[in-house]
């Protein structure tokens, strides 16, 4: 490309894989020369530090729940930051910061051209997800470029009307190198002499946890009772530490953590329990450890591992169960199934690759050789 672009990402508010995959989209194209201003709730900068990879940094309240009020504020900041910084493109992740995004480019008399990378499903129910569906199609409709992030995602928004879908799979960064002694982590979790099973992610329904401290109850009658463990923090944490208590469950809450990649490497199997997931960051990093992941066969998962995982049905107790309790009583079948993750884990395409794809879009969108 002759020219580097002026691209401003958007996301609502975030502590996982959407703040994560922004982060590198911003410190990638930063490589490429590109300017890069990243458009968010100021509590995004504070766990991603978008500016410590070389982009400018625009708070804008862009939160998970609808609020008439505190959208129209949102539109507001995003419009003055588009305008400051004279973006070129926008690229919004997620429906919310999708619809902000298409409302604080609607009065220009020429819109900046938006591409939008649906990352989730809408998990509401009964009239509340009649509304947001409505929003979604104005996203679907309002947007110049649709990326989703799993298959099922391009289906739907084909469904709702958007003019140009296509399958954009997100990059997890590589896994960083543990920093600590497995075993120094396993006696820090009183997982020394007995399995030590590992969850990660936000505590929110979305991540199916009450499935997992389920299961954890029913595996602890066994001879080796593993310890589960669970790194993350949200709204269902107080709900979670009650359930495990009055199911006298093996259930550790370790809150939010950033020492995921000790945690991986001390674990003996990995679990996700998540009713629905595109590409899951935590099992991402699983595969590329070279762990056993036991995982819903949900959205973008199955398409994801491959044959590199345990698949289960979502919302199963029992399936959880007996799944973690195969591997674990069949160690060279679980050696086995890590291998096969691991080598699934090299077919992704890497952070760079992504990001060219993405540069891609935005050169189509402005009419100029990528």
């Amino acid at each position: 490309m002759a020219e580097p672009l002026r691209v401003a990402l958007v996301l609502a508010t975030s502590t996982g894989g959407v703040g994560t995959h922004v982060r590198s989209l911003a410190a990638h194209l930063g490589k490429l020369g590109h300017q890069v201003v990243v458009c968010g709730p100021a509590a995004t900068e504070d766990v991603f530090h978008f500016t410590e990879v070389g982009a400018q940094f625009h708070p804008v309240n862009i939160a998970t729940g609808l609020n008439p009020l505190h959208d129209a504020k949102a539109v507001v900041a995003l419009r003055k930051a588009l305008n400051s910084t004279r973006a070129q493109v926008i690229h919004a992740h997620g429906y919310r910061a999708g619809l902000i995004a298409h409302l604080a480019r609607a009065k220009k008399p020429r819109p900046v051209p938006l591409t939008v990378t649906w990352h989730n499903v809408l998990m509401a129910t009964g009239a509340k997800h009649a509304v947001l569906a409505r929003l979604e199609r104005i996203v679907a409709r309002g947007a110049n470029i649709t990326l989703g992030a799993s298959e099922d995602l391009v289906e739907r928004a084909i469904g709702l009307g958007a003019p140009d879908v296509r399958f954009a799979p997100v990059a997890a960064p590589l896994l960083a190198q543990p920093e600590r002694d497995a075993t120094q982590v396993r006696v820090e979790l009183d997982a020394r002499d007995r399995p030590l099973v590992l969850s990660v992610g936000r505590l929110h329904p979305q991540k199916g946890f009450d499935v997992l401290v389920r299961a954890a109850a029913r595996l602890s009658r066994r001879d080796r009772p593993p310890m589960v463990v669970i790194a993350g923090s949200g709204p269902e944490e107080d709900n979670l530490r009650l359930l495990a208590q009055e199911l006298n469950a093996p259930v550790r809450f370790l809150g939010r953590r950033s020492d995921i990649a000790d945690l991986i490497a001390a674990c003996d199997i990995a679990v996700v329990t998540s009713p629905w997931e595109a590409r899951q960051l935590f099992a991402q990093e699983v595969l590329q450890a070279g762990k056993p992941l036991v995982a819903t066969a949900v959205g973008g998962i199955p398409g994801l591992v491959g044959n590199g995982a345990r698949l289960i049905p979502a919302g199963d107790v029992n399936a959880v169960e007996e799944a973690v309790a195969a591997l674990l009583d069949d160690p060279t079948g679980a050696e086995q199934l890590a291998e096969r993750g691991k080598a699934q884990a090299k077919t992704w395409p890497t952070e760079a690759e992504t990001t060219a794809m993405a540069v891609a879009v935005y050169a189509e969108l402005l009419g100029v050789p990528a």
